[in-house]
């Protein structure tokens, strides 16, 4: 599962990854589901652990499926959620963490298909420069 987190600039919060599958690529912040847990549950586990923020989901924005090694196939649930305290630091398993403007998205390697979602679930419009293969 995933996060889609706004801050007060309208900017969308994103994580450089630190390990495959993704490694240097830029996604939403997020992770497994580990057994016991709700989805809010994880979230708000996974975001903390990420990106040194509390955050709580609000709602979901959608579902993808993307593959994963050895045939599986992974159904992501990205939830739209809003941060309430910490301090934005890249912790776990990414690289780098920040804050993005829609028109950063289209100069950034994002993982596949982000791109595409986010402007299907009307996250956000068309970047400036896009063909919305990200």
């Amino acid at each position: 599962m995933g996060a889609i987190i706004r801050d007060a600039e309208d900017r969308l919060l994103l994580v450089r990854r630190g390990r495959p599958p993704g490694k240097g690529l830029w996604s939403i912040p997020g992770g497994r589901v580990e057994p016991g847990e709700s989805d809010a549950e994880a979230l708000a586990r996974e975001l903390r652990e990420e990106t040194g923020l509390t955050v709580r989901a609000v709602g979901l924005a959608g579902t993808v499926d993307r593959p994963g090694p050895g045939g599986v196939v992974y159904e992501i649930h990205d939830y739209l959620a809003e941060a309430s305290g910490g301090t934005l630091r890249a912790g776990d398993d990414a690289e780098d963490v920040g804050w993005f403007a829609e028109d950063d998205l289209a100069r950034l390697p994002l993982s596949p298909g982000l791109l595409d979602d986010l402007i299907g679930w009307k996250i956000i419009g068309r970047p400036s420069g896009s063909s919305a293969t990200g």
